[in-house]
């Protein structure tokens, strides 16, 4: 527990500077900010409303404590294109997003364990050299790539699953799992990639200390010494690849609700910034930036889980 309060504290500078960032958006638009979101044909009463609406007038800490606060309620302020609170827009989005980041990351995870697992406890065998192919292959095949192969063939030409769409799963369980199964698979396959290759060069380095060889030596099977004790170990960089791919797939989702027509918070972001409302980015992205730290702290707090030297390094 202490070492999970300690790691909740030393978040909260990195919370202050992604509250400044988030904030300086709008300050930091070359020009009038008023001029770029409305454009240079609105008339100067319209630019000076917007100034009053977003408080542009005021001293720039005055406009940030006056934000920050907000957000500490959990208000985001408006959209200025629907009127709408940016929060309440977000809670619609964000569902989307996380169900597409679970999907995927499990696709990710459960190929790459397996995959992982066999590739290294059988080196230099057919499954070794498929293992490691397809790896290399994932990595090379972008996310949009991958996703319109996915459309043409499953969707286009076979008939088998929706091209695009999305149905919340309380309210059509079948739809919505039909619609996820194209983007989860598309993204989690070239995620899974890199965990694999991550996973297989972990455990051979386990496979070859002393304390493996010290395993066969006493007579235990190759499968107890893999399983109980290699893989345990080998666990500890794999959780750290894991969660900052958690933090890169969150921007990926970008592309894969882009290209699916997802309504997810990525989408919004896209749609936002052409849009020009920057009240809705601030807030979407503040929102992605709290996952990401609050997913680093998890990842951290699995670390003291799987190996207490590091919880027990910390306090020294």
């Amino acid at each position: 527990m202490a070492f999970l309060v300690r790691r909740l504290l030393l978040t909260l500078p990195i919370l202050f500077i992604v509250s400044v960032i988030c904030f300086s958006m709008i300050n930091l638009i070359p020009g009038d900010p008023a001029t770029v979101i409305l454009g240079p044909e609105a008339t100067e009463q319209a630019k000076e409303q917007m100034r009053n609406r977003l408080n542009l007038n005021d001293p720039i800490a005055s406009q940030y404590l006056d934000w920050l606060g907000g957000v500490l309620r959990g208000d985001l302020g408006e959209s200025l294109i629907d009127d709408e609170p940016v929060s309440g827009i977000i809670l619609q989005r964000l569902p989307v997003t996380i169900e597409l980041a679970l999907g995927t990351f499990l696709v990710s995870l459960t190929i790459a364990v397996v995959a992982g697992i066999l590739s290294a406890s059988r080196r230099g065998t057919w499954v070794d050299y498929v293992s490691t192919g397809v790896a290399l292959g994932g990595i090379s095949i972008p996310h949009f790539w991958l996703g319109m192969m996915f459309i043409i063939i499953f969707a286009v030409s076979l008939g088998w699953l929706p091209a695009s769409g999305y149905e919340p799963f309380f309210e059509d369980p079948v739809a919505n799992i039909t619609a996820m199964i194209l983007p989860v698979f598309a993204t989690g396959l070239r995620e899974s990639a890199e965990l694999t290759r991550m996973l297989r060069s972990s455990l051979l380095e386990e496979l070859g200390s002393d304390y493996v060889r010290t395993a066969f030596s006493k007579g235990l099977s190759r499968r107890v010494v893999v399983m109980r004790h290699a893989v345990r170990n080998a666990l500890v960089p794999f959780v750290t690849a894991s969660g900052l791919q958690i933090a890169g797939l969150l921007g990926g989702l970008v592309v894969t609700e882009t290209v699916f027509q997802l309504p997810g918070l990525g989408r919004l972001v896209v749609d936002s910034i052409e849009q020009r409302d920057f009240t809705t980015v601030q807030g979407a992205v503040l929102t992605i930036t709290l996952i990401v730290v609050l997913v680093n702290v998890l990842v951290d707090t699995l670390y003291a889980f799987i190996d207490p030297r590091i919880s027990a390094g910390s306090r020294g």
